[in-house]
């Protein structure tokens, strides 16, 4: 099939070559080893701290269930994104369906807002833990978690599956060249021969609201915690309160900063090249999945404890 095609606007291609970063493809065998290595140490970290709360009796409490839940929710984003890389690296024919790369689209996606909507559900519960102490337990039930994580899961559906619907009645016919390592939504747009314009409307308008929202409610939910942490007696339940809160506050930091970060770069550094764009939509997709682990592990003290006598024991 050939790259570049002058077909007409009313033929549509069906499959399309991921380049990975289209400046390094003399060199791209060379990217193998350090995404491969980046994966593995994001699948081994997340998957010993997820063992590590599904064997401890001690840690079958809500928020260790929603870390679990966070850190499951990585490791599925790694691998919907890495394989599909390394075969790019690895290979000068890495062609993909249109309904592969849809697929890809609406997990990458969903991953992306998913994991938001779980930080949000921390948010409560940590709300309710710090500033209604006595009524935590009868709070806070696995029913309402379940709940909480299904409203959450269901939210996300609803928001990628539109971009996704859209994306899959668009005439590919510009192109069958994806200038990046994965199916993301306006890669994909521009290798588009009609009119994108209401594709990147709905595009940008359900990341602005969801990026809103969330900015909205863990902006509310934490100054209420940080007030009435600030009215806790105790030093000692202050500071850990403090230090839970910490971790969730260090989490989505780490989450917002590389994902604005990517969101700046592109619409305002005009001049940057399109493996500068590439390589910041891999680390605001990946970096956080192997931090978030290393943070929960670290300042987590019931999580630490345990992974020191698991290693201690092996």
């Amino acid at each position: 099939m050939s790259v570049w095609s002058n077909r007409s606007s009313n033929m549509s291609y069906t499959s399309f070559l991921l380049v990975g970063f289209p400046g390094l493809q003399e060199s791209r065998t060379l990217l193998v080893l350090p995404f491969l290595s980046l994966y593995l140490m994001i699948i081994s970290i997340n998957a010993l701290i997820i063992h590590t709360v599904a064997a401890q009796k001690s840690l079958h409490q809500p928020m260790y269930a929603l870390i679990a839940l966070l850190l499951a929710v990585n490791i599925c984003t790694a691998t919907t994104v890495v394989p599909t890389m390394l075969f790019s690296f690895s290979t000068r024919f890495n062609h993909i369906s249109l309904t592969h790369c849809l697929i890809q689209m609406f997990c990458i996606y969903f991953l992306i807002i998913f994991d938001c909507n779980i930080l949000l559900v921390m948010a409560l519960d940590r709300y309710v833990a710090i500033c209604y102490p006595l009524r935590y337990t009868e709070t806070v039930t696995s029913q309402l978690l379940a709940g909480l994580v299904g409203v959450a899961a269901a939210w996300s559906t609803c928001s990628v599956t539109p971009v996704v619907f859209l994306a899959s009645q668009v005439h590919f016919c510009y192109s069958d060249v994806i200038h990046h390592f994965a199916c993301e939504h306006m890669a994909l747009m521009k290798l588009s021969c009609g009119d994108i314009s209401l594709n990147k409307t709905v595009g940008l308008t359900v990341r602005i609201f969801n990026r809103v929202l969330d900015t909205f409610l863990l902006g509310a939910s934490y100054s209420r915690i940080i007030r009435a942490a600030f009215r806790i007696s105790s030093g000692r339940a202050r500071s850990k309160a403090f230090n839970t809160c910490g971790s969730h506050l260090l989490v989505i930091f780490t989450v917002y900063f590389f994902t604005m970060t990517s969101s700046i770069v592109y619409r305002m550094v005009r001049t940057a090249s399109q493996d500068v764009h590439n390589l910041l939509s891999a680390l605001y997709l990946l970096l956080p999945c192997l931090i978030n682990p290393i943070i929960y592990g670290a300042r987590t003290k019931e999580i630490s404890q345990h992974l020191v006598r698991l290693f201690q024991r092996t």
